[in-house]
C-alpha cells in the first residue's frame, strides 16, 4: 500500500483516469459494433451513417491516448473497405 502523500494521490488519479478511459473505450466499441451490425444487415445507408459517427469517436480516442493512432487508422481503413464492399 502507498505510504507517501504523493503516492496516495497518484492512486486516486489513476482510478479516476481508469474510469474515464473505460467509458471512452466502451463508447468506441459501441460505435464500431453499430457499423458492423449495419454491414451484416447489408444496409449501406445505415452503415455509412454509422461510419460517419465512429470515425470522430475513434480519432478522439487516439488523441486522448486511449487507443494508439495506428490502431485507429487500421480500424477506420478496414471498416471503410467493408462498407464500400456492400455496394459491389
Amino acid at each position: 500500500m502507498a505510504q507517501h502523500k504523493s503516492a496516495k494521490k497518484r492512486i486516486r488519479r489513476n482510478a479516476r483516469a481508469e474510469g474515464v478511459n473505460h467509458s471512452r473505450l466502451s463508447r468506441i466499441r459501441n460505435h464500431v459494433k453499430a457499423v458492423e451490425t449495419a454491414i451484416a444487415s447489408g444496409d449501406k445507408t445505415a452503415a455509412l451513417a454509422a461510419l460517419k459517427l465512429v470515425m470522430p469517436e475513434l480519432m478522439r480516442g487516439a488523441s486522448k491516448g486511449v487507443v494508439h493512432k495506428k490502431t485507429v487508422s487500421r480500424k477506420i481503413s478496414r471498416l471503410t473497405a467493408r462498407v464500400k464492399k456492400i455496394a459491389a
